[in-house]
C-alpha cells in the first residue's frame, strides 16, 4: 500500500528567508490572496534545494507594486505585460505574478488576461507537477490536476490535452524532456511522450536562442543520456540538430566526468553529441546563436591538435578546452583531466625586448625568433627564466651566424 500524499509543505530553510513572511503578509497570504507556486512547491515536496521562490496572487500588478513598496522592498517590473513583478528582499528576488488565463497563443508567446480564479491559473501551466500551490502560513497544498500523484509516480504529465498544450507553446516539447530527465521516469509509451514526438517539427518555429537555452539546461542535469538517446532515436532533435545521431559519446563522457570528479558542463556535453569536426561545431554554435566565446569553445573542443604533453595542449588551447578534449577522449587520457583542471598556464619569461638586448636586431627576425623560442620553451616543459635565457642565447647565436 502506497504512503498517503502530504497535505502541506514540510518545514524548510527557504521558507525562513529574511523578509519572506513580511512580503507574504502584505500580499494578503493569510486571507488566501497569495500562495507559493511552481518550482518551490515541487522541489520543497521532494526535499530538494529551493533556489527561486515564486508567488501567485489575486492582486493586479499595480497593486502588487504598491504593496511591495509599502513594506520597504524594491519592486522591479520584470514582466509587466504578463503580470510579473520582482520583489527584492535582502538582495534576493521573489517573482510575484497575478493570476491569469491565456487569451491567445501562437506557439511562441501568449496574450494573457488577469483574473482571480486559482484553478484557471493552474490550468494554463504546463505540467501537473508545476501547478501545485501552497499557503505561505501553514503550507497547506492546493492541487487541481493531480500533480502530487504524478510527482510521487515520477510522471511528467501535461495539464489537459498534450497536443493542445504543445500547440500553445512549442518549447514545451523540450521542457517535457528536461523535466523527465530531472524528475521523471522515461516512458516512451506515454501519450505525452507521443505528442512531443508527433509535434517535433514545430520546434523549427522557435527562436534558436530559446532552443539553445533549453537544450543546455537539459544537458546540465545529472544524467540526461537516456532521455537524449530517446530524443535522437524518435526524431525529436532532428528538426533543429540533424547532425546529432547518437548519444553514445555523451554517455561515455558522463561516466568519465564522474570518474574524474569534474562537474558536468553542458557545452562539453553538447560537444560530445557532435562529430569531431571543429568547423562543423562552430557552424552549429552559430546556428544556435551562441556567443563567440561559446562557439570558440565548441570549435576548440572538437579540433584535435598535436601536443607533446597535456600542459602543452592546455597552453595552446586554454585549460578549459584542453580538459574538454581529454574528457571527450580526443587527447591524452581522461584521468589526466582531473590533474589539469586547475592548471594555470605560465608566461614566457622573455620578450622581444629581451632578445634585442641580447644582441638581435629589431625587426621581423625578433618575432620569428620569439615564436621559435616559445615552441622550444613549451617542448622543454616551460623551464624557468635562466634556462629560457640560455635557450634564447643559443638561438640568437645561430641566427647571427646564419646572416653573416
Amino acid at each position: 500500500m502506497s504512503a498517503p500524499l502530504p497535505d502541506r509543505l514540510p518545514p524548510s530553510d527557504w521558507r525562513e528567508r529574511a523578509g519572506l513572511d513580511t512580503l507574504c503578509a502584505t500580499l494578503g497570504a493569510s486571507l488566501g490572496e497569495a500562495r507559493f507556486v511552481g518550482g518551490a512547491v515541487r522541489d520543497g515536496l521532494l526535499g530538494l534545494p529551493v533556489k527561486d521562490v515564486d508567488i501567485a496572487t489575486v492582486h493586479l500588478p499595480e497593486e502588487v507594486v504598491r504593496r511591495i513598496k509599502s513594506v520597504g522592498f524594491k519592486a522591479v517590473p520584470t514582466g509587466l505585460a504578463h503580470g510579473t513583478i520582482t520583489a527584492v528582499l535582502d538582495h534576493w528576488p521573489v517573482e510575484i505574478t497575478t493570476l491569469r488565463r491565456d487569451v491567445s497563443t501562437d506557439g511562441r508567446r501568449a496574450t494573457v488576461a488577469f483574473g482571480t480564479d486559482w484553478r484557471e491559473d493552474a490550468a494554463r501551466r504546463d505540467f501537473t507537477m508545476n501547478a501545485l500551490y501552497a499557503d505561505p502560513g501553514d503550507g497547506a497544498l492546493h492541487d487541481y490536476f493531480g500533480g502530487q500523484e504524478d510527482l510521487a509516480a515520477r510522471r511528467v504529465r501535461f495539464i489537459g490535452d498534450p497536443h493542445a498544450r504543445i500547440a500553445e507553446d512549442h518549447l514545451r516539447i523540450l521542457r517535457y524532456f528536461r523535466f523527465t530527465a530531472r524528475f521523471g521516469a522515461l516512458d516512451r509509451s506515454a501519450a505525452d511522450y507521443a505528442a512531443c514526438v508527433t509535434h517535433a517539427s514545430s520546434l523549427m518555429a522557435l527562436s534558436r536562442e530559446r532552443i539553445a537555452d533549453e537544450l543546455l539546461r537539459l544537458l546540465a542535469l545529472t544524467d540526461p543520456a537516456d532521455v537524449i538517446a530517446a530524443m535522437i532515436e524518435d526524431g525529436v532533435l532532428r528538426p533543429v540538430l540533424p547532425d546529432v545521431t547518437s548519444a553514445d559519446a555523451l554517455r561515455a563522457l558522463i561516466a568519465t566526468e564522474r570518474q574524474a570528479g569534474i562537474p558536468a558542463d553542458p557545452l562539453r556535453r553538447l560537444a560530445a553529441l557532435l562529430p569531431a569536426d571543429g568547423a562543423l561545431a562552430d557552424q552549429i554554435g552559430a546556428r544556435l546563436r551562441f556567443s563567440n566565446k561559446a562557439r570558440q569553445r565548441l570549435q576548440k573542443a572538437l579540433t584535435p591538435i598535436d601536443a607533446s604533453s597535456p600542459e602543452a595542449l592546455a597552453y595552446r588551447l586554454g585549460t578549459e578546452s584542453a580538459v574538454d578534449q581529454m574528457l571527450l577522449g580526443l587527447a591524452f587520457t581522461p584521468d589526466v583531466a582531473a590533474r589539469m583542471a586547475d592548471w594555470t598556464a605560465p608566461k614566457l619569461p622573455l620578450s622581444g625586448g629581451d632578445l634585442i638586448a641580447m644582441g638581435l636586431t629589431a625587426g621581423p627576425q625578433v618575432a620569428k625568433t620569439l615564436q621559435l623560442l616559445e615552441r622550444e620553451w613549451i617542448a622543454a616543459g616551460f623551464p624557468p627564466t635562466d634556462e629560457t635565457r640560455a635557450m634564447a642565447a643559443q638561438m640568437i647565436v645561430a641566427e647571427l651566424r646564419s646572416i653573416q
